[in-house]
């Protein structure tokens, strides 16, 4: 009997519409704690347990997997954002363990309950240095005894997952790309053969000036997180860790309505100022300020089931207790000369392992940096097989519609098997 065609992926999306399913079911009877977790000992079902890996680049990673019962599978290293952590990955961990995948999620550099790190501002930026990032994944996935697996990253974690294919495409076999597009490495400065450089233009006040210059003064929100400020205005906000969390996370998501983003004509101040605020602030107000002006009201809250009050608690609880530096040194590497020159090593390469891109449909990271979601599509990929907008998300989307993202990774991961 020959089958359709369309066989083999309905029976792969039924099982992980189960799997998602499962993992609903499980997390609840976890209320009475997962003691194998070092957080989220409420809400991680008993199939995620945590593991603290010594030696990997200089940390102690601590780290969250599914699917470790079974030896020999192929692994899926799933890589965090900002304001993020490995239990962000908890639902479609799940999800694709239930597909047989070992799937592993470390608190990156900076973030939870991994140790080795300097949380000074003052800290030496060459260990979170891009490309020491990609380390940090590399000997990580080295240590778990793996010549190869596929990575995923979402947020900050996608450049990162990005550089991981494109240094080491030996290991890091397939890549899945989520929220912010990758548009290449930095280009190396060239000249036409014989030919003089041009004369440099007339210098031009760079894209700060021009947002604080606006009529409503505006900044954008990565400079502001190079600040000495930022963490101390996050960590000890008034309104105090869970009600930043529970506002910083609606405002970005889909729940907040307002979010229809579209692409970006250029990189200007005035274009740049028809993003939300949470990206192009008030010149005058910090992010703690920006958010709580939209915080859900009781309603919305108790209406959003895939960000509880248990949620809330365990990003707050993390975050209060580490501070808020770790993962916003992400954010002063790229004015770090250093790292930017290291970039330039691999200018003109290409990413050439299978990949995919995958972000919310309301999610504005997609054209925050206009051109970049192109460049992916057109140069930096040649081998990106799928750009996905998933209705109902926003910018967390694999927390938003996990059934959604663990449908299209399992997809993906099963048409590039043969690379692991």
């Amino acid at each position: 009997m020959r089958l359709p065609p369309n066989f083999i992926t309905r029976r792969q999306h039924l099982k992980t519409v189960v799997a998602s399913l499962a993992y609903a079911a499980v997390a609840a009877e976890a209320r009475a704690a997962n003691q194998n977790v070092a957080y989220g000992q409420a809400t991680l079902p008993a199939s995620i347990r945590s593991r603290f890996i010594e030696n990997v680049n200089g940390l102690t990673v601590h780290m969250l997997e599914a699917g470790y019962e079974t030896p020999t599978r192929p692994c899926v290293l799933f890589l965090h954002g900002f304001p993020e952590l490995a239990y962000s990955w908890r639902k479609v961990m799940v999800a694709l363990a239930g597909q047989g995948y070992h799937a592993i999620a470390p608190d990156q550099r900076g973030f939870g309950r991994t140790t080795g790190w300097d949380p000074a501002y003052e800290a030496d930026l060459t260990s979170f240095s891009t490309l020491n990032m990609v380390r940090d994944a590399l000997a990580l996935v080295s240590a778990l005894g793996y010549r190869s697996v596929n990575v995923v990253g979402h947020d900050a974690g996608s450049p990162i997952a990005a550089w991981c294919a494109l240094v080491r495409p030996d290991v890091f076999r397939t890549v899945s790309m989520m929220s912010a597009p990758f548009g290449g490495p930095p280009s190396m400065p060239f000249n036409t053969a014989g030919k003089p450089h041009p004369p440099a233009p007339p210098p031009r006040p760079g894209i700060d000036e021009e947002l604080a210059a606006l009529p409503r003064p505006r900044k954008y929100y990565q400079r502001y997180y190079t600040t000495r400020e930022a963490d101390n205005d996050m960590r000890n906000c008034p309104q105090g860790l869970p009600a930043f969390f529970r506002a910083y996370y609606y405002f970005k998501s889909a729940d907040w309505k307002q979010n229809q983003p579209f692409p970006l004509k250029a990189r200007t101040a005035e274009e740049m100022a028809k993003m939300p605020e949470y990206y192009v602030m008030d010149l005058h107000k910090n992010m703690a300020q920006t958010v709580a002006e939209h915080m859900p009201t009781t309603a919305e809250t108790a209406a959003c089931k895939w960000f509880t009050d248990d949620d809330v608690a365990v990003y707050a609880s993390e975050y209060g207790r580490t501070g808020f530096q770790g993962g916003l040194q992400g954010y002063r590497r790229s004015l770090e000369p250093r790292n930017n020159a290291e970039l330039l090593t691999f200018s003109g390469r290409t990413i050439d392992v299978p990949s995919i891109f995958i972000s919310g449909k309301s999610d504005w990271g997609v054209y925050q940096t206009p051109g970049a979601a192109e460049a992916m599509r057109t140069k930096a990929c040649t081998k990106m097989t799928g750009f996905h907008l998933v209705e109902g998300a926003g910018h967390w989307v694999q927390q938003e519609q996990p059934e959604e993202v663990s449908r299209l990774l399992t997809s993906f991961l099963r048409e590039n098997a043969s690379r692991i």
